[in-house]
């Protein structure tokens, strides 16, 4: 039984495994960014910047501490940004206890060299046995213990049972896997996926167009993952098409909430400054894209979500052009 774990990121996802991992008795201790102070956004026993409205329990202490808050940890967790997730282990490395599993709940790609998070981790930590959670799971609904599912994948059985232990609860359901690289592929370009679905919502296209999208999104992110080695099984299960529906209709998502916002004219710039968390979908779009184009996979709505997000192109001319693409079969012949 782990009695202490050490959740490093603040943001909604960090707060709600913290959140998970107290109601089944484990201290927490989460870690915030030097440029977070604890002081300042936990507020009355509330995450007021991120998870307004939602009492921590007393098992969870937010610190800026990092070196007291990893000693004696029996389980980590990592909920950085992608695009932050190096330079934060860089600095935290020294200080993990050797050999203390590590779960990363972070979805995306790194730009500058297309990794995924656990390679990152696996990079920083080699004596680090490494776990990727990923599926539907929207904080603010986790926050309030509605049932959700998740799967845990490692390439070692036990420490994806450590996991779905730690973190399984009467609401909170945890299903075990063996394919890292599909369910965190899976997790990343869903993403991509769910801008275009509020590009469609922004437009008002209606519902047909965006069942349309999530089939065919469904469709180009499993033929970048089996490409590059995954499991076609792992893409029509939780961390496939379980996550991707939730991304694409909730209205609290922030991807799909950020391509609402450009649907209605506003500017990628806007949207971002706007927000308060990171919107991964957008450097995952310019991330998925270079990968793509390395493994010579075709990825047409990814294409047209870049093309919106860094070329400037009218979101209408580019759902009409995804349109008028010659004429295919559905399935490869």
């Amino acid at each position: 039984m782990v009695e202490k774990a050490t959740v490093v990121g603040i943001g909604a996802m960090g707060t709600v495994v913290s959140q998970i991992l107290a109601t089944n008795g484990v201290r927490v201790a989460l870690v915030a960014r030097d440029c977070e102070p604890v002081h300042e956004i936990f507020v009355s026993g509330e995450n007021r910047r991120y998870l307004p409205g939602v009492k921590l329990s007393p098992q969870i202490t937010p610190t800026n501490d990092a070196p007291a808050a990893f000693r004696g940890a029996g389980l980590i967790i990592s909920a950085i940004p992608c695009q932050y997730l190096r330079a934060e282990w860089q600095r935290h490395a020294p200080r993990a206890p050797s050999g203390v599993p590590i779960g990363s709940v972070t979805k995306g790609l790194e730009i500058a060299t297309l990794a995924r998070p656990s390679q990152i981790i696996g990079e920083l930590l080699p004596d680090h046995p490494i776990a990727v959670i990923s599926g539907p799971t929207v904080a603010p609904e986790l926050a309030r213990c509605l049932p959700a599912t998740v799967v845990v994948a490692s390439e070692s059985p036990a420490v994806a049972q450590l996991f779905q232990q730690a973190l399984g609860t009467a609401w909170f359901r945890v299903y075990t896997s063996h394919d890292v690289l599909g369910v965190e592929l899976a997790g990343a370009v869903k993403n991509v996926v769910a801008l275009a679905a509020g590009i469609l919502d922004g437009l008002h296209a209606g519902d047909n167009a965006k069942a349309a999208l999530v089939t065919r999104g469904l469709v180009e992110i499993t033929r970048l993952g089996v490409a590059l080695g995954a499991r076609p099984e792992t893409f029509v299960g939780l961390a496939g098409v379980g996550d991707l529906v939730t991304t694409c209709v909730s209205p609290i998502g922030r991807n799909r909430s950020a391509g609402e916002k450009i649907g209605t004219g506003r500017t990628v710039d806007q949207v971002v400054q706007d927000s308060a968390a990171v919107i991964e979908g957008i450097p995952t779009t310019r991330a998925v894209l270079q990968l793509a184009a390395r493994h010579g996979i075709e990825m047409p709505i990814t294409r047209a979500v870049y093309q919106v997000l860094f070329e400037g192109k009218p979101p209408l001319l580019a759902i009409t052009e995804l349109m008028r693409r010659p004429p295919k079969a559905e399935e490869p012949q």
